[in-house]
């Protein structure tokens, strides 16, 4: 059916406004008298979180999961705070609330972790988040993980392997058993510009090992940024677009290059 509503993070971030960052609701039934409006905003209980990309869970859209394939969770990863808060939309959709809050000294203790970035919900209902950087902000990528049901910290997604330098957009392909990642900044620096060299990567991953198989550099000014497949669950391609030169790129299994 028809979505009723929208979902929006929004931040005061560099605004010199000093209020939490809030979830907005917006109507999208073009029957109603507030069409196109926000209809309700949930603010966070904390100062300077940044919310980022906000992702479902659990596993709706995936293919094959064997999960629940239900939308009543939000989950918001914080990229400054590294803060993640659960929001529950399906009690009240146009009135949502915090149901559940992981703090970052949690996230730093069981992760080393820290700078959340893209969620998203992996095909056995688990939700998985990128982040940026250390506790310290120093670049260090990889993934944390949340339980699919309970939504409590698990740990690191990656399985001891080496991780890369830096992270933030994902997406995965379960029927080929890859996942895709882009680098993003050293969130220490990120004030002051970055480093170019820093990002030019894109970093392949085997989906049910949890380990790094494969980097790529993109080339100079690239900046790869977000990384989709394409619809079709049997296609092993997708595409990176990259926010520096505005070039999008292919990526393909090699079998597949037509």
């Amino acid at each position: 059916p028809r979505e009723e509503v929208a979902y929006v993070t929004c931040t005061y971030r560099s605004t010199c406004i000093d209020q939490p960052d809030f979830l907005a609701t917006v109507d999208l039934n073009p029957r109603s008298p507030h069409y196109g409006q926000v209809i309700h905003r949930l603010p966070m209980p904390n100062l300077k979180d940044e919310l980022h990309c906000a992702g479902w869970g659990p596993a709706c859209g995936c293919f094959e999961s064997g999960a629940t394939a239900k939308r009543t969770k939000l989950v918001l990863p914080c990229l400054i705070s590294s803060r993640i808060y659960v929001v529950d939309v399906g009690s009240q959709c146009r009135a949502p609330r915090i149901c559940k809050m992981i703090e970052p000294v949690d996230v730093f203790w069981k992760c080393n972790k820290g700078y959340l970035a893209v969620t998203h919900a992996l095909p056995n209902g688990d939700i998985l988040i990128a982040n940026m950087g250390d506790p310290a902000g120093n670049a260090k990528g990889g993934f944390v993980l949340l339980d699919g049901e309970s939504f409590e910290l698990k740990g690191n997604w990656e399985n001891e392997c080496e991780v890369p330098p830096s992270g933030c957009d994902f997406c995965y392909q379960p029927r080929h058993n890859v996942l895709v990642s882009s680098a993003g900044v050293v969130p220490k620096v990120a004030g002051r510009g970055f480093n170019p060299d820093d990002l030019k990567k894109v970093n392949v991953w085997n989906l049910s090992c949890r380990s790094l198989t494969q980097c790529f550099d993109l080339g100079e000014d690239s900046l790869p940024l977000n990384v989709r497949f394409l619809h079709n669950p049997d296609a092993a391609e997708g595409y990176v677009a990259c926010a520096l030169s505005g070039v999008v790129f292919r990526f393909y299994k090699s079998c597949e290059a037509s």
